[in-house]
């Protein structure tokens, strides 16, 4: 998968030929320095941008080529987001924002795995509150179960710890490698933290719009020294 942007002298290679697998229930994080392609990636992979060249599939739907109507249904469907500001409507309860998009798509959401993501992320008690009354990491939970109430194919997190304290950002983690653990959720998460991805089942390195390196098992010391390596050759961070 190739994508750039601009013509000519200010042409700009954010990805230079990437394939990628990633796989049903894991958690993946994707690392790598500024610039080095990794928001991009996500974009293409969750049908937010079309490469300039190149193909993206989420099981057997080429999400690269779909029409906006077909585009709509797959984003709602198939793909959960959770972004680093958590995107949620200020004038809905936690409740209500969990289910808006089961809501929006006319769809029922199972009771049951409702009461599961609700007691994993610890939210019983404040689903009546709006966000102004929830902390940040209260806030970035509602996201996260926001995702996983409608069980999708796979969830994209672009920097879900980014605006949290430590405390709040493992409290979130620990969520997510829950939800991959009981539910058997498949997360994509882009992150810059060697800790985060500490969490994760594997990391895909990328350097200068390109898969360089990837890690199984990762531990949050071990990433950090992989990062050392890259920022020691690129001279960037």
């Amino acid at each position: 998968m190739t994508m750039a942007y601009g013509e000519g002298d200010a042409r700009v290679l954010a990805l230079d030929g990437v394939s990628l697998d990633l796989y049903e229930g894991e958690f993946t994080a994707v690392m790598g320095p500024s610039g080095s392609g990794k928001s991009t990636l996500m974009h293409c992979l969750a049908a937010l941008e079309t490469p300039t060249d190149g193909k993206a599939y989420i099981g057997d739907a080429e999400v690269s080529g779909l029409d906006d109507k077909r585009l709509t249904a797959l984003r709602r469907d198939r793909i959960g987001f959770i972004f680093q500001s958590f995107n949620l409507v200020p004038t809905l309860t936690a409740r209500e924002n969990i289910l808006l998009p089961a809501s929006i798509a006319g769809r029922k959401v199972d009771q049951e795995l409702f009461d599961d993501v609700i007691h994993a992320v610890g939210l019983e008690s404040r689903l009546g509150h709006r966000p102004s009354q929830l902390s940040g990491g209260q806030q970035q939970r509602v996201a996260c179960a926001r995702a996983l109430v409608t069980q999708p194919d796979i969830i994209f997190a672009d920097e879900p710890t980014g605006n949290l304290d430590s405390r709040s950002g493992e409290e979130v983690l620990s969520f997510l490698r829950r939800s991959v653990d009981r539910l058997g959720q498949t997360i994509v998460m882009v992150t810059h933290d060697a800790f985060a991805a500490g969490f994760t089942d594997r990391v895909v390195f990328l350097a200068d719009g390109r898969v360089v390196d990837e890690m199984r098992d990762p531990t949050s010391e071990r990433v950090l020294d992989r990062m050392k390596q890259f920022e020691s050759r690129t001279g960037r961070r």
